[in-house]
């Protein structure tokens, strides 16, 4: 469902806003009709319209993320009398159009002034030349490295966050002590840990959706590759096609694989299932003792901030240990957007070290600047420690040719609905040559 509000945020007016991550609707209205009618007085304001997903489906819960969002734009708006008015969507079925989806229509029928963007859609406006560079934000200088290499296409810098996304696995900690299981490391022991669980009666070990699975798959690709010290060389040889991307994920393929085989997973659920919805009830009542979801779902009462037993969130199984997962999501501004210059000192608000602390205070989150420290809740140290080691895989990369979360995602949906792992591969040759071809 899309929802288009006119928001005066100074007066708090945003609060009834719902926001939810994962997608597919139908649209209940557009940009033009939402619009409040203006006074006379009012006509002069100026207005910046901006496209984002929700993080829930209950127009009546408190929303952290959301919350945060709404600190930093009244920021913009009191300091340069704008008007920042929202249009979101939401899922209703899995059959229906993805949030991408309806990005990238928008995004190409300059719809809106700024958009929050997943990575895919990051790459895919970039490379067609339909977002602003973002470079001289005053910002820039201040963003971690990991950031802008992440946002980098074509040389420009196309889209900037309010936090880093770090994905990782949510254990049930009292549930993993009740069978005397230690917190996996590698593959191999993760699936020890899933058997133990399958032969005490766990129906299904871990808890999954349409979304999600290819954390496992990248975390166990790239783990050497961004933990290597060869990274740069690496990437250009899969850029050239010297070397294959089905070549790194098969391991992870062939990982999930098993995991359907074994009953660890229940692909038939997992493939019509959106995230948290689909899963998040059985880890909360203790059905399942393993999910996978972002940092921010773990201080959020929406996702899993408050749960009955002891909860930890650690990085994925790879050869070199717990593994994080980092795609990148990040606001960008549409080249030929109607409210450029606004749109542009808005975001510049936004990404102000200032408004970065408010936002990562408020969520609880890494920050995207490296002049922005908060204290992680006690659940996520260990996925946190091993960040701040710089030990994690990027879940996006523009400096890859071949957009990796949203085509990882779509081939590991192949891959529940029945496909096997040499057609899966044989579908990344196949994108991997095609986006080679599309250079020359």
């Amino acid at each position: 469902m899309i929802w288009n509000v006119k928001t005066n945020m100074a007066r708090g007016a945003a609060a009834c806003l719902v926001w939810a991550v994962m997608f597919g609707a139908t649209s209940c209205g557009s940009k033009e009709n939402s619009m409040n009618l203006l006074t006379e007085d009012e006509e002069t304001v100026r207005e910046v319209v901006m496209f984002s997903p929700m993080e829930k489906t209950e127009a009546d819960t408190v929303n952290t993320a959301r919350s945060a969002t709404d600190k930093t734009v009244i920021m913009a708006e009191e300091q340069l009398g704008v008007k920042v008015s929202y249009v979101t969507y939401t899922a209703e079925d899995y059959q229906d159009k993805t949030y991408d989806d309806v990005t990238l229509d928008r995004a190409r029928s300059n719809m809106d002034d700024m958009y929050l963007l997943n990575p895919d859609t990051i790459q895919a406006l970039g490379e067609e030349g339909l977002l602003m560079d973002l470079s001289g934000l005053a910002c820039v200088e201040n963003l971690r490295d990991v950031v802008k290499a992440a946002n980098i296409v074509n040389g420009k810098l196309v889209a900037v966050p309010q936090e880093v996304v770090a994905y990782g696995l949510f254990i049930n900690k009292d549930m993993f002590d009740q069978y005397g299981l230690e917190l996996p490391e590698t593959p191999e022991e993760f699936l020890e840990c899933c058997r133990v669980f399958k032969e005490n009666g766990i129906e299904t070990p871990v808890g999954a959706n349409r979304w999600w699975l290819e954390t496992f798959v990248l975390a166990q690709a790239y783990a050497d590759l961004y933990n290597g010290g060869n990274t740069e060389a690496e990437i250009a040889a899969l850029n050239s096609g010297e070397s294959k991307y089905s070549d790194y994920m098969r391991p992870g393929f062939e990982f999930l694989q098993e995991m359907i085989d074994k009953g660890y997973i229940d692909a038939k659920k997992a493939y019509v299932s959106e995230a948290i919805e689909g899963e998040g009830a059985d880890f909360l009542a203790q059905k399942t003792p393993i999910v996978m979801a972002y940092w921010g779902a773990a201080n959020t009462d929406t996702a899993y901030g408050n749960p009955d037993f002891e909860m930890v969130v650690i990085g994925f199984p790879s050869s070199r240990g717990q593994m994080p997962v980092m795609p990148m999501t990040g606001f960008g501004i549409g080249a030929k957007a109607e409210h450029a210059e606004d749109a542009m000192r808005t975001l510049e608000v936004m990404t102000s070290d200032e408004a970065l602390k408010v936002y990562a205070e408020t969520n609880k989150v890494i920050s995207p600047s490296k002049n922005v420290e908060v204290e992680c809740i006690p659940a996520l140290k260990p996925l946190n420690d091993r960040i701040q080691e710089n030990v994690y895989v990027l879940g996006a990369n523009a400096s890859m040719k071949l957009e990796q979360w949203g085509n990882t995602c779509l081939v590991v949906r192949e891959l529940l609905n029945g496909a096997t792992v040499d057609e899966c591969m044989a579908e990344f040759d196949r994108l991997q040559a095609e986006s080679i071809s599309s250079d020359k």
